[in-house]
């Protein structure tokens, strides 16, 4: 069975304090390793007094780019526990940035890992997470008398991904999740007698929102 994966859509903070240490994450949403770096470089900067900026990054839609670093941190104890968080989640196209501010008092090693792990999923947790799935987009023409009915039942069904172009008939252009279509397709004939027309169809992807993870 394929796992479900998920992206950010809107990058988060998540903070924690342990021992004193402060550690902000920083959840952002990236196409590639370019901007990845980019973005990691800025916060670096946004940060220049904090003693780490640990990271870690997938991208593609099976992760074939991994990247982490502990920046200065013992070796395996921060940059790999936030990696492994992206991918236990099983998000694409993500960084997270953790930012340590040094609090006095050494954690050792279990509790290094704990702490950038635990942050990461604040940062996670804050942000504004879509999960991929199949999807079909296509167009639907129907005239004027039957567009309340269509919209209805658009509505029962969530289905918000429309635009509307108005001419002698009403097209709409739709992007839904593919294992609802024939379920709207069979209520939209039903409801307008046959006469609706579904055209274009194409394979797509669809990206619905996720409440909490």
């Amino acid at each position: 069975m394929e796992l479900e994966k998920f992206i950010i859509k809107e990058g988060g903070q998540g903070e924690i304090v342990e021992k004193k240490s402060r550690f902000i994450a920083t959840v952002l949403p990236i196409d590639t390793e370019e901007e990845a770096l980019q973005y990691i470089e800025k916060i670096k900067k946004k940060y220049w007094d904090a003693r780490h900026n640990c990271f870690a990054f997938v991208i593609g839609s099976n992760n074939e780019i991994q990247r982490f670093s502990d920046d200065g941190e013992p070796q395996g104890t921060a940059g790999k526990p936030i990696l492994e968080t992206l991918l236990n989640e099983n998000l694409h196209n993500t960084l997270i940035v953790v930012t340590r501010y040094f609090g006095g008092t050494l954690l050792g090693t279990g509790g290094l890992v704990r702490a950038y792990g635990q942050s990461s999923k604040e940062g996670i947790r804050n942000s504004v997470i879509q999960k991929v799935c199949e999807g079909i987009s296509f167009k639907l023409t129907v005239d004027y008398n039957s567009i309340g009915k269509i919209k209805y039942i658009m509505g029962q069904m969530g289905i918000t991904d429309a635009q509307e172009e108005y001419g002698q008939n009403v097209v709409l252009s739709i992007l839904m999740k593919k294992d609802e279509y024939n379920e709207f397709n069979t209520k939209v004939t039903d409801a307008t007698g046959g006469k609706a027309v579904f055209d274009d169809e194409e394979d797509r992807e669809y990206r619905e929102e996720v409440k909490e993870k």
